[in-house]
């Protein structure tokens, strides 16, 4: 087992949700961004559930239990909303929606340890970088039994922005595409999987046209809030910043804009 210096762990505000019943995979696979025929007990797959004029409604993580089962790892602030909208899609199909009793934890650091007993750890899939999702009865139990030191909500902020992960609440917004938001470079979509809620506008982005906004990784040099408005080097709006870390920043930029010295509030930023 790596040593504890090795693993740091938190446990975040989210949500096990359990779908079950005979077509609980076909009827996931219909409404989301990626394919989760993929999912398995120990392979998570990463997607969204967007409106039908393609834009975000909620991100989450779909895992495999049994042929009949699936997981979905969602944050704490959506899991009602998505339950709902499930539920909404759901009509006749013979498919259960409940909360499962279990937690999560977030787990980085140089290897994977053993899973403990009666838990399940599975790689990110966005980025190996994000390292590995625990879901245990008691996730912070786990973590202490696996060594890992607590790490403060701002450890993990700074790992997601070094990779370019965006946060739901936060990157993510009901006014996002999934695309500007990096969902392609986060195995978050597929384009083969066939039709999904608003796969026609992601479609199109893709193959039709050049993405104008992004979400990008900047250098901060200064205070400045999340949410703050970015100005381009001749003062015109270029977007926002986000999750601010250890110098660093995710913010919401018009890529035409984004060049030379940005400023946001008292803060300089460069894009990285």
């Amino acid at each position: 087992m790596p040593s504890a210096a090795s693993l740091s762990g938190l446990v975040p505000a989210r949500v096990l949700l359990r779908l079950t019943g005979a077509e609980a995979r076909g009827f996931l696979q219909d409404l989301v961004t990626n394919d989760i025929r993929q999912a398995s007990e120990t392979r998570a797959v990463y997607a969204a559930l967007l409106t039908p004029q393609g834009k975000y409604l909620s991100d989450f993580f779909v895992l495999g239990e049994g042929p009949e089962t699936l997981l979905i790892d969602v944050s704490r602030d959506q899991a009602q909303a998505l339950g709902q909208r499930l539920a909404m899609y759901r009509l006749r199909r013979q498919v259960g929606i409940e909360v499962a009793p279990f937690g999560v934890a977030l787990l980085w650091g140089d290897a994977a340890p053993e899973a403990p007993e009666g838990a399940r750890l599975v790689p990110d899939p966005r980025d190996p970088r994000l390292g590995w999702r625990l879901y245990a009865p008691d996730p912070a139990a786990a973590l202490e039994g696996l060594g890992a030191a607590p790490a403060e909500p701002a450890a993990y902020d700074a790992l997601r922005i070094a990779v370019g992960a965006p946060e739901s609440g936060l990157e993510l917004t009901p006014d996002t595409f999934v695309l500007e938001a990096g969902f392609e470079r986060l195995n978050g979509v597929d384009f083969r999987k066939g039709c999904y809620v608003g796969q026609e506008i992601v479609a199109r982005m893709k193959h039709k046209t050049e993405l104008r906004r992004g979400l990008v990784r900047v250098s901060v040099d200064g205070e400045a809030a999340p949410g703050t408005e970015v100005l381009s080097e001749d003062g015109r709006a270029a977007g926002t910043l986000h999750t601010v870390a250890g110098g660093e920043g995710l913010a919401h930029l018009r890529l035409d804009r984004a060049g030379g010295e940005l400023t946001a509030g008292a803060a300089t930023l460069r894009v990285i």
